[in-house]
C-alpha cells in the first residue's frame, strides 16, 4: 500500500512535471510570436518615419534649390542691368571724346593755320620795321642837322630826362617807405592804446532818471502834499520836476531826466523834511537856496575835476560847465566820469607819443562841454558848440579845434584831434562803459548774426565782446581771399545802414583752409 501511494504520487509529479514543460514550451512559443510581431511593427513604423523623412528632407532641398535659383535669377538680371547701365556709359564718354578729338583735330587745323598766317605777317612786319629803323635813323640824322643844339642845350635836355627817371624812382620809394611807415604806425599805435587802457581803470556808476528822499515817517507824506495838494504843486512848479508819492514805506520818489533839477528838488525836499515848515512860500525860499547851493557843488566838482587832472589857469565859467557834467549822462554814463576818463586817456598817450601832456589832458576835459549848454543858448552840435565856447574863454586854437573836431564835423588841423577822437571811442566802447538793457542788447546781437547770414558763402557768425565784433566764419571752397575782403566792407556798410549802436563794432572775416594727418 504504502509503495502504491509512493508510485501514484511519483508517477503524478512526473505528469505535473511533464504538463508544465509541454505548458511553458507553448507559452514561450506564443511569446516568441507575439514579440516578433511586434519587431516586425516597428519595423514597419521605422520603415514608414523613415520614408517620411526622406520626403520631407527631399520637399526641402527642392525648395531651398529653387529659392537659390531665385535668387540668382534676380542677382543675374541686377548685374545684368548694371553692366547695361555701365555698357551706355561707356558708350556716351567714348562718343563725347570722340567728339571732343573732333574738335581738337579742328583747333589744331585751326592753330596751324594761323600760326602760318602771322609767320607771314611777322615777315612782313619785319621788313617794315626795318625800313622804318632806316627812315627812323635817317630822320634822327635830318633834326640833328636842323636843331642845332648847343652844348648846354643838349646837357639840360639830358639833365631833364635824368630828372624824369629820378622822379619816378623817387617815386616808388616813397611808396615804399609809405608803406613801411604804416605797418610801423599801425604797431606803435596799437601799443601807445594798449598802454592807455592799461592804466586807465575808471569806475561806471549808471545813472537812472530818478531820486529817492527817505522819510522819517509816513505821516510826512501828507504834510508834503498839502491841504488839497497845494505843497506838492508847488515843489513841482519850482523844481520842474515830478514827485511820486505811494505805498513806498518812508520813501518819496523825484522824477525827471533833467539831473540838475532833480538834484534841486531833493536837496530842497530833505531840507524841508529836516526844518518841518512846509508850506508854498517857504517852498519857494528854499528852492532858491538849494539853487545857490548847488550852483556851489557844481563849481567844486569841476574845481575837484582840474585839480585832479592837474591843469592850470582855466577860466572859472569853463570850470563850472565841467562841473555841470556830473549832472549829465550819455547811455547811461557819466558825463564828467567819461571826460576825465578821456583827459586821462589822452595824457598817457600824449606822454607815449612825445606831446604836451598838458595841452593833451586840457582838450579831453574840455571835449564835452557843449553838451551842458541849451540849444536855445547855442546852435550846433555839441563838438562845435565846445570849441565855440573854448575860443570864447581864452583857450589857445589847439585845443577848440581838437574839442570841435573830436567827431569829424570839422577838419582836425593838429594831432590832438585825433587822439581826442580816439579816447573818447575807447572810453565809450569799452565793455560795461554804457548801460544797455537786456532786451536792446540781445537785440542788437541778433540783429548782427541776422546781417552777417544774410550773405552768401557765410559757414557760421558769432557776435562776440557785447557786440562789439562780428566774426563771420566763411566757406573756402566758395570763396576766394579777394572775396572775404569784398564781403567784410559790404558787411560793415550794411550795419551801418541798418543799426544804431555806440562805439564801433569790428567785421572780421575768417577765411581757413586746414589738411590735417596723423602719423602711425
Amino acid at each position: 500500500m504504502g509503495a502504491l501511494s509512493i508510485l501514484l504520487i511519483v508517477v503524478a509529479a512526473g505528469g505535473a512535471f511533464a504538463g508544465g514543460y509541454f505548458l511553458s514550451r507553448v507559452v514561450k512559443g506564443k511569446q516568441l510570436k507575439q514579440i516578433e510581431q511586434e519587431s516586425e511593427s516597428i519595423k514597419d513604423m521605422a520603415r514608414r518615419e523613415a520614408e517620411t523623412i526622406k520626403k520631407e528632407a527631399e520637399l526641402h532641398a527642392k525648395d531651398t534649390m529653387i529659392k537659390l535659383r531665385q535668387e540668382f535669377e534676380q542677382e543675374s538680371k541686377q548685374r545684368r542691368e548694371e553692366i547695361q547701365v555701365s555698357e551706355k556709359r561707356i558708350v556716351q564718354k567714348e562718343e563725347n571724346v570722340e567728339k571732343r578729338l573732333d574738335l581738337l583735330d579742328k583747333k589744331e587745323k585751326d592753330i596751324t593755320t594761323r600760326h602760318d598766317v602771322l609767320k607771314q605777317k611777322e615777315t612782313e612786319v619785319t621788313g617794315k620795321n626795318d625800313e622804318l629803323g632806316k627812315m627812323i635813323q635817317q630822320e634822327k640824322e635830318v633834326l640833328h642837322k636842323v636843331s642845332n643844339l648847343t652844348r648846354d642845350e643838349a646837357k639840360q635836355l639830358l639833365l631833364t630826362r635824368i630828372d624824369e627817371e629820378l622822379i619816378h624812382e623817387k617815386a616808388t620809394r616813397i611808396r615804399s617807405m609809405e608803406e613801411e611807415i604804416k605797418e610801423s604806425s599801425d604797431k606803435k599805435a596799437r601799443e601807445i592804446l594798449s598802454i592807455a587802457i592799461q592804466r586807465c581803470a575808471s569806475d561806471h556808476a549808471a545813472e537812472t532818471t530818478i531820486s529817492v528822499v527817505h522819510l522819517p515817517s509816513d505821516e510826512m507824506k501828507g504834510r508834503i502834499i498839502g491841504r488839497e495838494g497845494r505843497n506838492i504843486r508847488a515843489l513841482e512848479q519850482a523844481t520842474g520836476v515830478d514827485i511820486i508819492i505811494d505805498d513806498t514805506p518812508e520813501a518819496v520818489t523825484i522824477s525827471g531826466f533833467d539831473m540838475v533839477r532833480r538834484e534841486i528838488a531833493r536837496l530842497a525836499l530833505e531840507t524841508l523834511i529836516s526844518d518841518g515848515r512846509i508850506h508854498p512860500g517857504r517852498i519857494e525860499e528854499v528852492v532858491e537856496k538849494a539853487k545857490k547851493d548847488l550852483e556851489i557843488k557844481i563849481k567844486e566838482e569841476g574845481e575837484s575835476a582840474v585839480f585832479q587832472l592837474g591843469i592850470h589857469n582855466m577860466h572859472p565859467e569853463l570850470v563850472k560847465l565841467i562841473g555841470r557834467l556830473k549832472y549829465r549822462t550819455s547811455f547811461g554814463q557819466n558825463a564828467l566820469q567819461h571826460t576825465k576818463e578821456v583827459a586821462r586817456l589822452m595824457g598817457v598817450m600824449a606822454h607815449q607819443l612825445g606831446l604836451d601832456v598838458n595841452l593833451a589832458k586840457r582838450a579831453g576835459l574840455l571835449h564835452d562841454i557843449g553838451k551842458v549848454v541849451s540849444a536855445e543858448a547855442e546852435e550846433g552840435t555839441h563838438a562845435v558848440v565846445g570849441g565855440r565856447l573854448a575860443r570864447k574863454f581864452g583857450e589857445i586854437e589847439v585845443v577848440a579845434n581838437a574839442v570841435e573836431s573830436h567827431h569829424n564835423e570839422v577838419e582836425s588841423k593838429y594831432i590832438f584831434g585825433i587822439l581826442v577822437c580816439i579816447a573818447d571811442t575807447v572810453s565809450a566802447s569799452r565793455p560795461g562803459a554804457r548801460a544797455e538793457s537786456l532786451e536792446t542788447y540781445i537785440k542788437r546781437l541778433e540783429n548782427l548774426e541776422k546781417i552777417a547770414n544774410s550773405f552768401k558763402g557765410i559757414d557760421k557768425a558769432y557776435a562776440l565782446q557785447a557786440g562789439r565784433e562780428i566774426r563771420i566764419m566763411v566757406d573756402p571752397a566758395k570763396m576766394n581771399d579777394d572775396e572775404a575782403i569784398v564781403l567784410a566792407r559790404e558787411i560793415k556798410t550794411k550795419i551801418e545802414a541798418e543799426m544804431e549802436y555806440p562805439g564801433q563794432i569790428k567785421v572780421l572775416v575768417v577765411r581757413e583752409t586746414r589738411a590735417v594727418e596723423f602719423a602711425k
